[in-house]
């Protein structure tokens, strides 16, 4: 039966690379959301323009309510994957990434953004998201953490491309809700038309070769859990809170890496323009880690076990903490600290998916994931809400990293205990 499938015509050996490129594609519009610190400015200016004096977290609030609208959509958009197929919800979800993008540009206060790009736009990535992942995770069986990763590296990596698409658009004297219009047309068409390539393969097909490794000695067999099933084991608690502590250090990093950057350089005698510069460049291979940690640890995943790869993660995480804040006058420090961070969290991004359906096999994946990524929208609003007031409650940004470093050694310890296959 392996070699009798066929992807556009090309054998599924060779032409499965092609769903990675969809979802891949798909994931790089869907992971605009990630450059809302950057679009977020000039859209501040223009309310600002209209009179309005709006707050760090009025602004805030569009994004972190975007992010639970796609967290919550997530899990109940996965039944439907299933029993409708990938490409009729990612038609759903792209059409409502569009409209949400497009109609952003017509709000005139934060508080119409919420509506109109934050809850619109959330539920529209939620029902994309798992598509691609799900495909993906089906057709690379034998490459799973692999595939996974890339497909989310588009996720990841998309905000350094909209960053400079914004940035380009802006220094040619166009404003910043006519960028919106046109982000909005373009992510509408790229997912509406890639969403009809997205198919999963036949039932009990593999890829030639290959058979399901055998279980060794004394190990769990490799079981096929529903999701009632699945919540009633440790091991799906464990990567729940595994998942919510790399993702809350991630979000976090990203939401106050603009301010942060700023205290560090001009700490470090840059001038404030030449800090703001640095910080605008910097996105770039923070962005870039971000995407490429998803292939990475995805590798690492398959190699090494989920457990061990998230145990990997912590360490890195603890150690970009006390770097910051040990040398919180230091361009380096930030440069090293944020990169480890951001790369991190697309880390966490492919350990998580790989980690359900090696844990919870794939006959339920799409429901299974949906409701493990919700631990994705509580680190997100946490995040989200912390990046607005973290140094207004603590007094500066600098102890807030001593509070990741722990939370990272709480995750470490859940990880070594809890993050196994069920019994």
């Amino acid at each position: 039966m392996a070699d009798d499938v066929k992807i556009l015509g090309m054998p599924a050996a060779s032409g499965r690379w092609l769903m990675v490129f969809v979802g891949l594609t798909i994931q790089l519009c869907l992971g605009a959301i990630y450059a809302y610190g950057v679009v977020r400015v000039p859209i501040t200016a223009y309310f600002q323009s209209l009179g309005l004096a709006p707050t760090a977290m009025d602004m805030t609030w569009p994004f972190v309510i975007f992010l639970l609208c796609f967290a919550i959509s997530m899990p109940l958009a996965g039944p439907y994957i299933q029993k409708v197929g990938p490409k009729k919800v990612s038609l759903v979800g792209g059409v409502l990434v569009g409209i949400a993008w497009f109609a952003a540009s017509f709000a005139t206060s934060p508080l119409m953004l919420i509506p109109l790009y934050g809850i619109i736009g959330g539920i529209g990535v939620g029902a994309a998201y798992g598509c691609g992942i799900a495909v993906s995770s089906a057709w690379f069986p034998d490459k799973r953490g692999l595939a996974v990763g890339l497909t989310v590296l588009g996720f990841g990596f998309s905000s350094a491309i909209v960053t400079q698409i914004n940035k380009f658009l802006l220094d040619g004297g166009m404003g910043i809700m006519t960028v919106l219009k046109i982000f909005g047309i373009a992510f509408f068409i790229i997912t509406v038309v890639l969403s009809m390539f997205l198919v999963f393969p036949p039932a009990g097909w593999f890829p030639a070769g290959w058979t399901p490794p055998t279980p060794k000695a004394g190990a769990a067999p490799v079981a096929n859990l529903t999701r009632a099933e699945m919540v009633k084991t440790k091991t799906f608690y464990g990567l729940w809170l595994c998942y919510t502590i790399g993702a809350l250090a991630g979000l976090t990093a990203i939401g106050i890496a603009g301010p942060v950057g700023q205290d560090m350089l001009k700490g470090a005698g840059l001038s404030v323009p030449v800090a703001t510069a640095m910080v605008t460049t910097l996105i770039f291979p923070f962005a870039l880690a971000n995407g490429l940690g998803r292939p990475i640890f995805g590798t690492l995943t398959d190699k090494l076990t989920p457990r061990n790869t998230a145990l990997i993660t912590y360490v890195l995480i603890i150690a970009a903490c006390l770097l910051i804040y040990t040398n919180y006058a230091s361009p380096r420090a930030y440069m090293i600290g944020f990169i480890l961070l951001w790369g991190c969290l697309g880390g966490w991004l492919a350990i998580a998916p790989t980690a359900t359906a090696s844990y919870f096999g794939t006959k339920d994946y799409a429901k299974n994931y949906g409701l493990i990524f919700t631990a994705y929208g509580i680190g997100a609003a946490i995040g989200g809400i912390v990046s607005a007031q973290a140094k207004d409650l603590l007094g500066a940004y600098q102890p807030f990293f001593l509070i990741v470093a722990v939370l990272a050694v709480l995750g470490m310890v859940s990880a070594f205990v809890l993050m196994k296959p069920p019994e």
